[in-house]
């Protein structure tokens, strides 16, 4: 089963802080943003517009969502999606929540992202 995917306007930037940082208030207003906390780090994606004083930012990659809400029991969607891109020799950034998938690419990689997605018949709504 292919799915439609979309990709979020804007340049998104990854960034790595310390587990003992506190979350930046700034962070809270990009529209689309994730965190995610190890005993050894806490990983952050937002709008590059958002400046944080991070230990290693990231930036220039746009970001690649897969159109659900998909059910959890579906297996497979984001092995696939990988896959393709791998083959592209194209690298992710992906995270996965309750509803859906979002894969992050580097923005110079996402017209060649988007065609390999097309080849293997993924379609995208714009």
């Amino acid at each position: 089963m292919k799915l439609n995917l979309d990709v979020l306007d804007g340049s998104f930037s990854i960034h790595r802080l310390s587990p003992s940082d506190e979350i930046p208030n700034q962070l809270y207003q990009s529209q689309f943003y994730s965190i995610t906390k190890t005993d050894e780090e806490v990983s952050v994606v937002c709008s590059s517009s958002i400046h944080l004083d991070s230990e290693r930012p990231e930036t220039g990659w746009s970001c690649i969502k897969i159109l659900g809400p998909l059910d959890l029991s579906l297996t497979g969607i984001l092995a696939d999606i990988s896959s393709v891109l791998a083959k592209a020799e194209i690298s992710i950034f992906a995270i996965s929540t309750f509803d859906t998938d979002y894969i992050l690419v580097k923005s110079e990689k996402l017209q060649a992202a988007k065609k390999a997605l097309q080849q293997a018949e993924y379609a995208f709504k714009n």
